[in-house]
C-alpha cells in the first residue's frame, strides 16, 4: 500500500479473516505517510516515525505481524524502476500466493482512491509482479548480489479495482477493521462518524456482491498472474 492506513481503509477486514484462518500476511508500506496529519506540532521527520508506529498497532489488531517500510516521500511517489526493483525484493523475500494492491486505474466516481501515491503504487505494484519478480534477468543485483531467486505470484487482489468481482463477508470482522483504522489517531478524529458511513458502504459492497441483507463486505477485483 502507498500509505499507512491506506491497508486497514481497504482490506483490513479482509485480513482478519485470512489471519484467523491461519494464514501468514506481510504489510509493505511504500512511504511513511510523512505528509499527512492536519494537526501537528513536528515536521514530516517526527509524523513518519507516528505513522510507522501506528500502522504496526493497527497491523497487531487484525493479527499481522510482520510489517515492512521502503519509506519513499509521501506524495510524490511515481512507479520507478527503482519502486518497481524494492518492491520485486520484498515479493521476492516473501514469497506470496496472494497479493492485494492499489488499482493502478483512476476512478472518475470516487477520487480518494485515486490519489496519485495509490495509483503509482498499484502501477508499480503490478509490474513488479509481472514481469520483474518471476524474471531471473530482471533487476539482475536482486539475484547475484541478495541471493533472492525468482518468485511467481499467482494471484493479484486489486483494491478499489473498477470490476470487482470478489466480496469477502467481514460482518464479523468489521469491529476489528474499525479498531485498525482508529489505531491512525493521527489521522482519524470522529471514529464513530467514520464507523457509521463505513459501514454503509460496505453494506452496499455486499449488496452489489449478492450478499444476504445486513452483511458488510470488502470488494476487489482479482486477477489471475498465470
Amino acid at each position: 500500500m502507498a500509505h499507512p492506513d491506506d491497508v486497514d481503509f481497504g482490506c483490513a477486514g479482509t485480513i482478519a479473516l485470512w489471519t484467523d484462518a491461519g494464514i501468514e500476511v506481510s504489510y509493505l508500506m511504500v512511504t511513511d505517510g510523512d505528509a499527512g496529519g492536519d494537526e501537528r506540532t513536528g515536521d514530516g521527520a517526527d509524523m513518519a516515525r507516528v505513522r510507522r508506529a501506528e500502522q504496526r498497532k493497527a497491523a497487531e489488531i487484525v493479527g499481522v505481524h510482520d510489517v515492512r517500510h521502503l519509506g519513499y516521500p509521501d506524495g510524490r511517489l511515481v512507479p520507478s524502476l527503482e519502486l518497481r526493483r524494492d518492491i520485486a525484493r520484498v515479493i521476492r523475500q516473501v514469497r506470496p500466493q496472494r497479493m492485494i494492491i492499489p488499482s493502478p486505474d483512476r476512478n472518475w466516481e470516487r477520487m480518494a482512491p485515486s490519489h496519485p501515491d495509490h495509483l503509482a503504487a498499484g502501477e508499480a505494484a503490478i509490474n513488479a509482479v509481472y514481469p520483474d519478480a518471476r524474471n531471473p534477468h530482471a533487476h539482475p543485483e536482486l539475484l547475484a548480489e541478495e541471493g533472492l531467486a525468482a518468485w511467481t505470484v499467482p494471484e493479484v487482489w486489486l483494491s478499489n479495482g473498477l470490476a470487482p468481482n470478489r466480496w469477502p463477508d467481514i460482518t464479523g470482522t468489521f469491529e476489528r477493521k474499525i479498531a485498525a483504522i482508529a489505531a491512525h489517531a493521527s489521522q482519524v478524529s470522529d471514529v464513530e462518524g467514520l464507523s457509521g458511513a463505513m459501514r454503509d458502504w460496505l453494506a452496499a459492497n455486499a449488496a452489489r456482491g449478492g450478499l444476504p441483507e445486513g452483511r458488510l463486505a470488502e470488494s476487489y477485483q482479482v486477477v489471475s498472474t498465470l
